[in-house]
């Protein structure tokens, strides 16, 4: 194929591009896509805090570093580093948040070496293979975090050269300026004018879209691991299109862009590449509109909606379907079908949701709902939804509730839980931002990472509604200080459970001699107020 047959191949496929990456949200092994996280200004280790609040501070801050990971100076650093590996393997966390967490230790030379021997030595297949695909994972945050980095002080450069620049650019006018009669200033003034509201009617216009913005040296260097993986010389059997195939969901939007520079360049294996990627796409919008037509010939809305339920079973909800849907949806509303649309926009949203349901993290498909939502309001709803506790209808499968029931007692329910605790959900907002920040989109929403934080602004709002206030550590630990006293309440409660399991609290006992009783009590339990 020609070079400029491909560079128009690549237009079409960025929208899908886009929706892809949307749509696999923490889809995190092997995603390349550059990020510019947080510096890690603070090296102190702070306790994980329990608190439900405080989201967009936790999603803003630049302190990631909310373990304790303080060395025990009497044990070994092999044990240190067992010990850090443990927290980044048990962790229900995403494991690359809590390399952020950790990354200091994390992402030592000495940790990096350590896991690597380990990997090597170790007599499990299953095991060496995890370790080594941890250890790519802890070598690939670091990588970003020094890119980023980079990224950071070459912008200040350049805003200081830009600075500079207009510096210089003023001090030319002032002095054209002083020379100047009045008669030329009024002339200049209305030019200047002129110009301004010229600007102002053509600055939509100027906006560069995400494919016309330039690539920055950082993004290049970001994927250079992905083009070595993923570009010749190939091993026997793999052809441009077989590795396409196997690892479709590396290609988002910003390696296309890095493939299509590099094929303008004159680089014939990237425009391969391309090509292959091209005709992966054709295939895969080939079998959704086939898939498409066989829903829609069902007829009745109904039968489509179970239609979808099984097809996202069967795994075959991916983003060219739903773009199908969409497509379709805004071919029939511009031109005035009205009914068909609102049709095609229930069956989008019923097989995102359905897609959704596939997802094991429940805090990842609270965010595919919010990025969905048309406006706040609807997104306050779902976040009031997720936070709110909710009674259990099933009891915990413990031993001693099934003890209980075997004794004919009622067993013990569960507290009131939400279905997506706030402090998971900030976990989960980070891993988004650290492996999807830099996605922008051609319209108004902006970068995905701006997004983000929006939703964890209304977060905190609806988070403090429903739970109060939220507390520093040093509140907290206040708070634990000043309730280490017991409350009459309390005391009630323990001598009521004492009475019911046949026995007498310390202070009602009767049989005890005055002397075992607690200071200023008597023997009936009652507290004593002044003399005898």
């Amino acid at each position: 194929k020609s070079r400029a047959a491909v560079h128009v191949m690549t237009h079409v496929l960025f929208e899908m591009m886009f929706l892809k990456t949307v749509y696999l949200l923490l889809s995190l092994e092997g995603i390349s896509s550059f990020v510019v996280t947080p510096s890690i200004a603070n090296t102190r280790y702070h306790e994980r805090s329990t608190s439900l609040f405080g989201l967009l501070d936790e999603i803003n801050s630049d302190d990631y570093n909310l373990m304790d990971t303080s060395n025990d100076s009497s044990g070994g650093i092999n044990d240190d580093f067992e010990v850090l590996l443990g927290e980044l393997v048990f962790s229900t966390n995403d494991p690359r948040v809590d390399i952020m967490n950790n990354f200091d230790r994390a992402t030592s030379d000495e940790f990096i070496s350590w896991m690597d021997k380990k990997a090597e030595n170790s007599s499990d297949p299953n095991e060496r293979l995890a370790l080594k695909d941890l250890n790519e994972m802890v070598v690939d945050i670091k990588r970003k975090v020094e890119l980023s980095k980079m990224a950071e002080e070459r912008a200040a450069r350049e805003a200081e050269k830009e600075q500079e620049k207009m510096c210089l650019e003023a001090e030319k006018e002032a002095e054209a300026g002083r020379k100047m009669s009045n008669a030329d200033i009024l002339r200049k003034a209305a030019k200047i004018s002129e110009v301004d509201v010229g600007e102002a009617t053509d600055g939509a216009a100027e906006k560069k879209s995400f494919f016309e913005e330039e690539l920055t040296p950082e993004i290049r260097m970001s994927y250079e691991d992905s083009l070595k993986k993923l570009l010749p010389p190939y091993k026997a059997g793999e052809t441009p299109a077989s590795v396409v195939a196997a690892n479709y969901e590396k290609f988002d939007a910003q390696f296309v862009k890095v493939l299509t520079e590099r094929s303008a360049n004159g680089d014939e294996d990237a425009a391969s590449l391309l090509g292959a990627l091209g005709e992966e796409q054709s295939k895969r919008i080939e079998a959704a509109t086939e898939t498409l037509k066989g829903m829609l010939a069902l007829g009745e809305p109904m039968k489509m909606e179970g239609a979808i339920v099984r097809l996202a079973r069967e795994g075959k909800i991916d983003e060219p379907f739903l773009l199908l849907l969409e497509a379709n949806e805004s071919q029939a509303r511009d031109a005035g079908a009205m009914g068909p649309a609102e049709l095609m926009k229930k069956l989008r949203f019923r097989a995102a949701e359905e897609k959704d349901k596939l997802v094991s993290s429940k805090e990842i498909r609270l965010i595919r709902k919010l990025l969905r939502a048309e406006d706040s309001i609807e997104r306050e709803k779902l976040l009031e939804d997720a936070f709110t506790p909710k009674e259990s209808l099933l009891v915990a499968g413990t031993a001693e509730n099934a003890m209980k029931a075997i004794d004919g007692e009622v067993p013990e329910a569960e507290k009131p839980m939400p279905e997506v605790p706030p402090p998971d959900f900030i976990n989960a907002c980070k891993a988004v931002l650290l492996n999807f920040g830099n996605l922008h989109y051609d319209d108004e929403r902006g970068d995905l990472a701006t997004r983000i934080k929006q939703i964890a602004s209304e977060a905190e709002v609806v988070a403090t509604r429903i739970y109060g206030q939220g507390m520093t550590a040093r509140d907290q630990q206040d708070r634990a200080w000043k309730d280490q006293t017991t409350s009459i309440f309390d005391l009630e409660r323990m001598e009521l459970q004492a009475q019911a399991n046949g026995d007498h609290a310390p202070w009602t006992n009767p049989d005890q001699d005055d002397d075992m009783f607690l200071p200023g009590f008597d023997s009936q339990g009652k507290m004593q107020i002044g003399g005898d």
